[in-house]
């Protein structure tokens, strides 16, 4: 069961992602002076955001089962915020045409990857970090828009690693 992501869905992803950049940004000069260090600090939120991406992309289980919860959610919040906020319609498809699936080896990975961010968002001081990233990105990793076109090169990345992992050739 793969939930239909609405533009509210969407609308709620951006929200995530503007909220973020709006509390991590450090200033231009600040930036300047050390991009590096200031750009690191948007690492667990861009590692988190992916791994929502291909945790949507599941199909099945508990995790699939989490992640289409989530999308079902936020574009019903989402439509909701656009009708009674801005007078918007509600439930308006914003998915893509199809997306690539993960092969079992990339699934493997996929529940590898929950192990770890799970584990992270528990118990490092990036918890917040880490959720939003991960509500962010399963909100975006199957629109029709330019945060879609993603999940086709993480799909193929985590399909491969799990190839190689597992010693599989598909």
């Amino acid at each position: 069961m793969n939930t239909a992501l609405t533009i509210g869905g969407v609308t709620v992803g951006l929200a995530i992602l503007v909220r973020y950049l709006t509390l991590w940004w450090p200033g231009l000069k600040a930036l300047r002076a050390d991009p590096l260090a200031h750009a690191a600090a948007l690492l667990p939120f861009l590692i988190a955001w992916a791994y929502g991406v291909l945790a949507v992309l599941t199909v099945g289980g508990v995790i699939g089962w989490a992640f289409d919860t989530t999308v079902w959610i936020s574009s019903w919040l989402g439509d909701v915020a656009l009708v009674w906020g801005v007078g918007g319609e509600a439930g308006q498809s914003a998915a893509g045409s199809a997306y690539l699936p993960l092969t079992q080896t990339g699934s493997a990975v996929v529940l590898l990857l929950t192990v770890g961010i799970v584990t992270a968002a528990k118990t490092s001081r990036y918890g917040a970090d880490l959720k939003a990233g991960a509500w962010c990105g399963a909100c975006l990793g199957t629109s029709a828009g330019v945060a879609g076109l993603a999940a086709v090169p993480l799909a193929q990345a985590v399909n491969a690693v799990g190839e190689q992992l597992y010693g599989v050739i598909v």
